[in-house]
């Protein structure tokens, strides 16, 4: 079954600094219909002024996952973490018994677009953790690379969630397919271009839940980004 989630239908706030999309119930918005999808807590598409950001802040017990669409997001985090995360960049943090960190968009003219992800955690009060690794458009191109997962499939970061999530860019005739166990579903958001998820158009920043399903279908890409979530 799908169920399609237009972009036009999620939660949204402009700050001025901050442009946000709420795929799932945060901070002011609040829908009790969206509350989440297995695990999967929140995806925010932010759109980030230059020279602005995210002040210190803290969180616990969330598995956090950035994607960097354009421009950069500088993190600095009280385990003395601190990197610049570009496009083709994917940050992980496992925020445990608790962590403080800032965001910024650290250039100077250029306005920062990235996925905020949140994925709740099957362990609490671990020590906190980070990790960031580069996922080349080689490696996503006409296919579906994974990014996190619980057991380090394929390269990816390990995340403490029976949980696996995917980036794919797809064009043209490249096309792809995931298959689902038995008991698990799907949650496939479209970050920017077009394509056909299991025979439904999507465009950017629409998404679609599947469940009672044995496969994820990616075809007719018109310059897709796309991340697909495997979900217990």
């Amino acid at each position: 079954m799908l169920t399609i989630r237009r972009a036009a239908e999620r939660g949204h706030a402009n700050h001025g600094w901050l442009d946000s999309f709420h795929t799932f119930s945060f901070a002011n918005y609040y829908d009790p219909a969206h509350m989440g999808f297995g695990a999967l807590r929140v995806i925010n598409d932010d759109r980030i002024a230059a020279g602005r950001g995210f002040g210190t802040h803290g969180h616990r017990d969330m598995e956090i996952i950035t994607y960097v669409l354009d421009g950069a997001i500088a993190h600095k985090d009280s385990m003395g973490s601190g990197s610049t995360i570009q496009p083709g960049n994917v940050q992980r943090m496992s925020a445990g018994r608790g962590v403080m960190h800032s965001e910024f968009n650290p250039l100077p003219d250029t306005e920062t677009h990235m996925l905020q992800i949140w994925i709740e955690p099957d362990v609490t009060g671990i020590a906190p953790e980070y990790e960031e690794r580069t996922f080349s458009d080689a490696q996503k191109r006409g296919r579906l690379q994974a990014l996190v997962s619980p057991d380090g499939e394929d390269g990816s970061m390990k995340i403490h969630q029976d949980a696996r999530l995917y980036g794919g860019l797809f064009d043209g005739a490249e096309s792809a397919t995931l298959a689902l166990a038995a008991g698990r579903r799907s949650w496939v958001h479209v970050a920017r271009g077009s394509v056909t998820v299991n025979g439904a158009e999507l465009s950017a920043g629409d998404a679609v839940a599947i469940t009672d399903d044995t496969r994820v279908e990616l075809s007719a890409g018109k310059n897709a980004e796309v991340l697909v979530f495997d979900l217990a």
